[in-house]
């Protein structure tokens, strides 16, 4: 994973996905915000959906990803960057090798389900025929504080 200081677009891009990501814990979802940029373009963006469309599969990477490709024109995004607030689960690393996308911003770690270097390193496996550069830990804190508030909330802790 590539450390050092932010570039001014990632740190917006990662600004951009945690807007996101507020007003996914606003809608009750788990505060979760991606976008995908390329030459300086948002092509797609989304939080998580999963309670709001009673479907465990709609997550803010899948969502931008379909998102994208749409805007784009494209099958494959190998020249795009996803800035999201949390690291990618299976299902979501799984969408990004199959998309091609080129670079993936990730805030917060994910021990539980994480699967770009937490768990597991499926975006870079070397079996597989695509590994976008991975770049962890953009604003963790920021992305960590505000799924760490959710869940208290949720459990009526303050």
């Amino acid at each position: 994973m590539r450390r050092g200081t932010p570039s001014p677009s990632d740190l917006y891009g990662m600004q951009g996905a945690l807007r996101l990501a507020r007003a996914a814990s606003v809608r009750e979802e788990i505060p979760v915000g991606a976008v995908i940029v390329a030459d300086g373009e948002v092509l797609g963006e989304a939080h998580n959906e999963t309670v709001q469309r009673r479907d465990p599969t709609a997550h803010a990477e899948l969502l931008a990803i379909q998102r994208a490709l749409e805007k784009a024109g494209e099958d494959r995004l190998p020249f795009a960057t996803l800035y999201v607030t949390l690291e990618p689960c299976a299902q979501c690393a799984g969408a990004i090798v199959l998309a091609k996308v080129g670079r993936v911003v990730f805030g917060a770690h994910d021990g539980r389900v994480g699967m770009a270097g937490s768990v597991y390193d499926l975006l870079r496996h070397p079996r597989l025929n695509h590994r976008p550069e991975v770049v962890g830990g953009l604003m963790a804190e920021d992305c960590a504080e505000l799924l760490k508030r959710f869940f208290q909330g949720r459990r009526g802790l303050s």
